[in-house]
């Protein structure tokens, strides 16, 4: 299993109300559009993931899981990998509940959305507190080393 990690902040516009995404964004600003986004200002976007761990999501049958921590709260997003990421976009990370890939994609077929989140977390977020996202990737090949 590989880890990586990054931290940003809470928003008091969050709302994580979207149906099918997820966002962590580099942007310090939110507007109430942006509701998949959970945290701005963040340390990495999809650009930033360091190399080798992109050559390990980009296998199908790659395993991705995303722990949300602040403070004592936290949630988790099991999602997928795919030989189609492109990871490239410098400003965010995209994880979705579909298979569409964009290059701000880090995930599909994810088993939540913004809207999924624990709503105490949530609240959490709105006061504009830190919070760090560490995502653990488990392939098949390294299953069997």
């Amino acid at each position: 299993m590989r880890i990586i990690s990054f931290t940003g902040r809470g928003h008091k516009n969050i709302l994580a109300l979207h149906d099918t995404t997820i966002e962590f964004t580099r942007e310090k600003r939110l507007t109430k559009r942006g509701d998949c986004i959970i945290l701005v200002d963040c340390t990495m976007a999809a650009k930033d993931i360091p190399e080798d761990f992109k050559r390990l999501m980009r296998d199908d049958h790659a395993t991705l899981i995303f722990e949300i921590r602040v403070d004592h709260l936290f949630d988790t997003i099991i999602a997928h990998g795919s030989k189609n990421l492109t990871l490239e976009d410098p400003v965010s990370m995209v994880i979705r509940k579909s298979g569409y890939i964009s290059p701000r994609t880090v995930a599909i077929y994810a088993n939540k959305s913004a809207r999924d989140l624990d709503r105490k977390l949530i609240g959490e977020l709105q006061k504009e507190k830190r919070a760090s996202v560490t995502i653990k990737l488990i392939t098949a090949i390294q299953d069997h080393i």
